[in-house]
This record gives structure tokens, C-alpha cells and sequence, in this order.
């Protein structure tokens, strides 16, 4: 791979070689050896081109002939799901999920879509999302086996950025315009609660439950206009930054008692930097000199990995997988 294209890595996935989801906790000496799933966007010239990585080796989702983004992995069994979009010959873009390569549109191709998370419960395929409506304005929905819901009613802005399936239940993070401002919110089973009061703009972007307990992460501005890094315990909000730079969540992980968060924090230089965040502490994932971000991480046993990206010295985004704090660039 020409590593002068630009590439953007958006999320990733870990499996164990036996195929079961649930040995992601420690397992049994000896480990089994790890299947390291990443999805992405690669720049082919001037087209972005759709892309999954397995263990570095990448296959195209897109063929390259018009713009496609590949948002969020989900790996069941011996199946890799990946929602995204590609525009189609009128220039607007599909929401899409494929299925070990194969893809399926969930939207028409009339409006506006597209698909930022997706999530497999059982036999069941669910992705969330946005369409705009008749009058432009995105609406917030999932699609459960490729069949639609909304959300939102379409009056004001909205959008779905996270879906987390647990038992029955099926919940959504996301964001609603109250008309001039971005409320976080979340649903479950399609009930909105508002994370967010409405005063300063405000953004949820990714969700997790365990047991009875709803994490979200996401950002909330202050009186400075600054945003602050957030994430929500069951609605109850805590600061992860003091709001002095600005700083902005982009995944939750929880394993055991540890909440993980990745995202990015500006330092004095206003030079973007990759962090994660363990049970509120922070730690860089970079040496602080080029922007970098931290967009999706997975704990598999003992290994925390954090796929994202880091600008190069000639400022080409270079995409990266961290293990342990180790940063390992794609060849």
C-alpha cells in the first residue's frame, strides 16, 4: 500500500482465532492468537475508497469509481459486518452494510444517507444512521435486517451516531437540534432522553451498556465556547478534560470494571492529540509535536488496542494501530 494516500481509520474489531465473541475476556493459557479487524477510508487518487483491514491486509469495499466510507465494524462469528455509504451516479450518498464484502444499500439512493454504526444481536443486523427527509433535513433512524425507523420527526437536524443492542432492549446516542442548538441524546427503544440541557452545543457519540448501567461519551462546550471531553453514567454527566483546550470523545469500551474512552485533546500548540482515557485518567498516545486522534478501541484479555490516525512530517495523515500504548503504522 502507497502509504502517501491518505488513509483514516474509523473503527476496529479483535477476535480470537476460535471464533467466539466471548473470549474477550482473559483467556486460558495458552492465549489464542488474535484476528485484528479495522475499517477505514483510503484516498485512490481523488476518490475515497471504502476499505477493511484484516491483520494490516486490506480488501476494498468500494471499487474506487465513486466515493465510498467505511464507519463501523462488527465481527459475529465468522461473519464481518461494516456500515458506511458510497455515493451513487447522482452523487448522493447510499447508506450501506456489507456482509463479508457483499454489500446491501438500506436507503434508495433519492436522499441523502448514511450508516455510522452498526451492531449484531443473534441473527438479527442493526445500523444506525441519518436520511434526510423531503425538506432536506436529516432524521435520525436504525434499520433493523435492513428495515427502517425513525427517530426523529424531521422538523429540526438529527443524527444517529452509535447503536448498542442489550437483551430487548436497543439503544441509540446520537444528537437532535433544539432549532439552534445540538442537544446530546440517547434513545432507547426509540423513547428520547436528552443527556444535555439545551443551552451549548452538545454531541453524543458513542454508547455502551453493562448490566443495568448506559455509558455514552461524547462533548459539551462551555461558557467558553470550548468543548469538553464527556461521558454519561446513566444520564449523569462527568468531565473527563477542565475545559481549558478543546477535546472531544470518539469510543467507549468497557471491560470489567474498566471504562476505556479514546479521542483527542488540543494542548497549548493547538496540536490535536490522541488520548485514552482509563477509568477518567488520560494517557497520549502521541509525542504531542503532529495531530493525531484516537477514534475506536477494543480490549481483548489483557491487550488494549486503539485504532486511528497521526499526521506524517509532510502532514499526510498516517493511519495507526496502538497496543499497549505502542503504535504499529499499516504497510
Amino acid at each position: 500500500m502507497n502509504m502517501k494516500k491518505l488513509i483514516y481509520l474509523s473503527a476496529l474489531s479483535i477476535l480470537f482465532s476460535c471464533n467466539k465473541e466471548e473470549v474477550v475476556n482473559t483467556p486460558q493459557q495458552p492465549e489464542s492468537p488474535k484476528n485484528v479487524f479495522v475499517v477505514g477510508t483510503e484516498l485512490s487518487g481523488q476518490i475515497s475508497v471504502a476499505k477493511l483491514w484484516k491483520n494490516g491486509v486490506p480488501t476494498s469495499l468500494t471499487d474506487g469509481t465513486k466515493d465510498g466510507f467505511a464507519s463501523s465494524i462488527y465481527v459475529a462469528g465468522s461473519d464481518v459486518y461494516v456500515a458506511g455509504m458510497e455515493f451513487n451516479d447522482n452523487g448522493i450518498p447510499v447508506a450501506k452494510i456489507w456482509k463479508n464484502g457483499k454489500p446491501t444499500s438500506l436507503t434508495s439512493g433519492t436522499k441523502h444517507a448514511y450508516a455510522t454504526s452498526i451492531y449484531v444481536a443473534g441473527s438479527d443486523v442493526y445500523a444506525a444512521g441519518a436520511e434526510s427527509n423531503d425538506n432536506g433535513i436529516p432524521v435520525a433512524k436504525i434499520w433493523k435486517n435492513g428495515v427502517p425507523t425513525s427517530l426523529t420527526d424531521g422538523t429540526k437536524q438529527a443524527y444517529a451516531t452509535s447503536i448498542y443492542v442489550a437483551g430487548s432492549d436497543v439503544y441509540v446516542a446520537g444528537n437532535e437540534s433544539n432549532g439552534q442548538i445540538s442537544v446530546a441524546k440517547i434513545w432507547k427503544n426509540g423513547i428520547a432522553t436528552s443527556l444535555t440541557d439545551g443551552t451549548k452545543d452538545a454531541h453524543a457519540n458513542s454508547i455502551c451498556v453493562t448490566g443495568s448501567d448506559v455509558y455514552v461519551v461524547g462533548e459539551e462546550s462551555n461558557d467558553n465556547n470550548t468543548t469538553i471531553a464527556k461521558i454519561w453514567k446513566n444520564n449523569k454527566p462527568t468531565s473527563l478534560t477542565d475545559g481549558t483546550k478543546r477535546s472531544y470523545t470518539k469510543s467507549i469500551y468497557i471491560a470489567g470494571s474498566d471504562i476505556y474512552v479514546t479521542g483527542y485533546e488540543h494542548n497549548d500548540k493547538n496540536i490535536a492529540i490522541a488520548k485514552i482515557w482509563k477509568n477518567g485518567t488520560a494517557t497520549s498516545l502521541s509525542n504531542e509535536t503532529k495531530n493525531s486522534n484516537a477514534e475506536s478501541i477494543y480490549v481483548a484479555g489483557s491487550d488494549i488496542y486503539v485504532a486511528g490516525n497521526e499526521s506524517s512530517d509532510n502532514g499526510i495523515s498516517t493511519p495507526k494501530i496502538w497496543k499497549n500504548g505502542v503504535p504499529t503504522s499499516f504497510n
